[in-house]
């Protein structure tokens, strides 16, 4: 490549900032942090700090060392298997992602064309999982980037838009001199602590940031990346933290806590609005909107992790069958395995009566075998700093072994709390919760070790050795 080429490809801090912004931010989150009030902005602010920068600045690093994302960067630190198993579970947390974010384009539905009661029905939710989601898989399999175009888009006018007019309505609302249904005392700034389930919603958070480490690859696009990446990194987690902060507030000051729902806060709050100023109608114009971009980061992401364990599986480690690629070339074995397990999953929402407590268990099992993922990442930053200190890095991330070990260590306490049922969760006894919890984390994420065990060199379709 020319050096006019390359520079023709730069990016400026701001722009892989608000790249960034659009790939970690969602609205999904929001209405679990919303029952916290004014405390909300503590616990978005800790898993920021602890998580989401050491995230970015880890994955900069392994980025500019090693192609190939997380699979080739956890295998050469601590092998093949491993490798396999970290990609696996990248790609297998997507497919519980999918549900919840389906589920909330269920409740948007409800509120745009439908009855807004129908938010709070597990058998309405699953439905609409599962025509949604096979909807769109039969899309990616036709192939194409049709959709990928419209992600941008997507998450501009369903992500960013509504979270501004949420803001804008907050200091509204506020400066009419209407009453908050919460307190906006400096004091309420401390979540109440009433045990340790009572912050147990604080594992959403941490999900609610994972992606940081996708827009790293674009690190050598900068002009100077050992200091235009940590701008950047800090630029985004600014900009993230208000439009997750300042529309959370402004959901908790205008529906009453006992109302909100995982699934439908967001749709209440622009309800209770516009209700407010005589406009009920735009609710379901504002949901459209959030319904069209979460369904565009589905349809966008459906195709992409699949790629990542499709690379690894053609390298023998997994049956032929789940490489099968369609006359499109799209990975259509490891797509049907999806869907049956997304299939498999919607159906939580109709054996558990509440759609509220069937969202934060799915949120739970995601987050569990996502931080796993994230626990071997930094592991594997460590370990590569010392065993191929070698390799050029344009990014090196200063005191490497402290940032990283931030990053794993509030992993690791971001685990042991998904195994804690969150305050109020009545689905099913708390007792058994745990135990739940850790069948669906060995169910879901032990087939990749399994797989490994008793790969074949006929699977193999790269005519290349084990790297093991």
């Amino acid at each position: 490549m020319s050096a006019q080429s390359k520079v023709s490809t730069y990016l400026g801090v701001g722009q892989l900032a608000l790249l960034t912004l659009v790939v970690v931010a969602s609205l999904r989150s929001l209405p679990a942090m919303a029952i916290y009030g004014l405390g909300s902005v503590t616990l978005y602010i800790i898993p920021a700090v602890l998580f989401l920068i050491p995230t970015a600045l880890v994955a900069a690093e392994l980025a500019t060392g090693w192609k190939g994302g997380v699979y080739v960067w956890v295998r050469e630190a601590f092998g093949n298997r491993w490798g396999f198993l970290a990609v696996w579970l990248q790609w297998i947390q997507n497919v519980v992602w999918y549900p919840t974010q389906i589920a909330f384009i269920a409740a948007a539905l409800a509120f745009t064309f439908l009855d807004p009661s129908l938010s709070g029905s597990g058998l309405f939710t699953a439905i609409v999982i599962l025509v949604l989601y096979w909807g769109s898989t039969l899309v990616t399999l036709r192939g194409g980037n049709l959709f990928a175009k419209l992600g941008s888009w997507g998450g501009i006018l369903g992500t960013l838009l509504p979270a501004v007019l949420l803001i804008v309505f907050g200091f509204i609302w506020l400066g009419s001199g209407r009453e908050s249904n919460v307190s906006l005392e400096p004091s309420a700034i401390i979540p109440p602590f009433t045990g340790i389930a009572s912050i147990v919603l604080i594992v959403s958070n941490v999900l609610a940031y994972a992606g940081m480490e996708v827009n790293a690859v674009h690190v050598n696009q900068l002009k100077d990346p050992g200091r235009g990446y940590p701008r950047s990194v800090f630029l985004a987690a600014v900009l993230i933290l208000l439009v997750f902060i300042l529309p959370t507030l402004a959901i908790s000051i205008a529906v009453p806590e006992k109302q909100l729902g995982l699934t439908n806060g967001i749709m209440l709050a622009f309800q209770a609005y516009f209700d407010q100023w005589g406009l009920g109608w735009a609710t379901a114009v504002v949901s459209a909107l959030i319904a069209a971009g979460a369904l565009a980061s589905v349809v966008t992401w459906i195709a992409g992790p699949s790629k990542g364990l499709l690379a690894a599986a053609e390298t023998g480690l997994l049956p032929p069958v789940l490489q099968k690629r369609n006359k499109a070339g799209v990975q259509s074995g490891i797509l049907m395995l999806q869907g049956t397990l997304v299939t498999l999953l919607a159906a939580i929402f109709v054996i558990v009566p509440n759609v509220s407590a069937a969202f934060v268990a799915l949120v739970d099992m995601a987050a569990a075998l996502y931080l796993i993922m994230y626990m071997l990442m930094f592991a594997a930053a460590i370990v590569l700093r010392r065993k191929r200190p070698d390799v050029k890095r344009t990014y090196r991330v200063p005191a490497l072994s402290i940032v990283a070990g931030v990053g794993f260590v509030a992993c690791l306490a971001a685990f042991v709390l998904a195994f804690v049922p969150p305050q109020g969760f009545t689905a099913f006894d708390p007792s058994a919760y745990p135990w739940i919890v850790a069948l669906v984390i060995a169910v879901l994420g032990s087939p990749a070790l399994i797989f490994y065990a008793f790969r074949r060199p006929g699977w193999d379709r790269t005519q290349g050795k084990d790297t093991s």
